[in-house]
């Protein structure tokens, strides 16, 4: 039987530190599309050398990134993998089992994220049950309009792997805190329909969920003081949102 032909696709924006590693682990796929943001690290000149076609596209937002990506995918199949994960052998493996006989019914598949962050595993943190819709049909799945954390809106049954990519967004803390900050900015735009006057409430008690929530309702303390640190920026960054969406509101026209 002939497998299914495979596009992984990979969104990128100054990811010099990933882009080698990334395109390796997606290795087997029939073809790598790359679609950078206009990167200014030498991200988009390593990706020629590598990938079977790279493409420019001005950066807006994440889903609107993807959303474009998608249809210039030459093949069915898609496996969209960021730049900082891994697609490990084992996954590697399930995948082209399920691309040699996919099932007729299934248009997308939920993968599992194994996390990692200041150079530990991380095993709770509200993390432990991370998971994306990453393998898809490309015709029939397209991510939501958000401008953080959209996901894969799937016309058909979804499915889930076994096998985890491994996930590895930490650079150094202050990279981190830089992108939290964007997560913040952007989580404003997406939270200004939805939030009526700000309080109070807003501005102390969910940033104190947040942090609460993630370190002990699930068990971040177990992850010692990555688990701490993780659930600290929870909460700095539930702050910095309904503060951003103040200033968004205040020098509104």
């Amino acid at each position: 039987m002939t497998m299914n032909k495979l596009t992984a696709i990979i969104p990128t924006g100054n990811e010099i530190h990933n882009i080698e590693d990334v395109i390796a682990s997606v290795k087997f796929a029939d073809e790598i599309l790359v679609v950078d943001s206009f990167s200014t690290d030498g991200t988009y000149e390593k990706a020629q050398k590598l990938a079977t076609n790279v493409i420019r596209r001005d950066y807006h937002y994440s889903a609107s990134q993807k959303n474009w990506a998608i249809p210039q995918a030459q093949h069915e199949w898609i496996l969209l993998v960021d730049a900082d994960e891994r697609v490990t052998p084992e996954l590697q493996k399930e995948i082209q089992d399920i691309l040699e006989n996919p099932p007729k019914d299934i248009v997308a598949y939920w993968i599992g994220r194994q996390n990692h962050f200041m150079g530990e595993r991380v095993n709770y943190s509200g993390w432990r049950n991370d998971k994306v819709i990453r393998l898809f049909k490309r015709d029939f799945c397209k991510y939501e309009d958000k401008h953080v954390h959209a996901e894969i809106i799937a016309n058909g049954s979804i499915s889930r792997l076994k096998n985890k990519l491994y996930h590895n967004t930490y650079i150094t803390l202050d990279k981190y805190f830089e992108k939290m900050n964007r997560y913040a900015t952007w989580q404003a735009k997406d939270y200004d329909k939805k939030t009526g006057t700000l309080t109070p409430y807003h501005f102390v008690i969910k940033p104190f969920w947040g942090f609460f929530k993630h370190y002990i309702i699930q068990s971040g303390f177990r992850d010692g003081l990555v688990g701490l640190v993780i659930g600290y920026i929870q909460g700095y960054v539930v702050f910095m949102r309904y503060v951003k969406l103040w200033l968004l509101r205040k020098n509104r026209p």
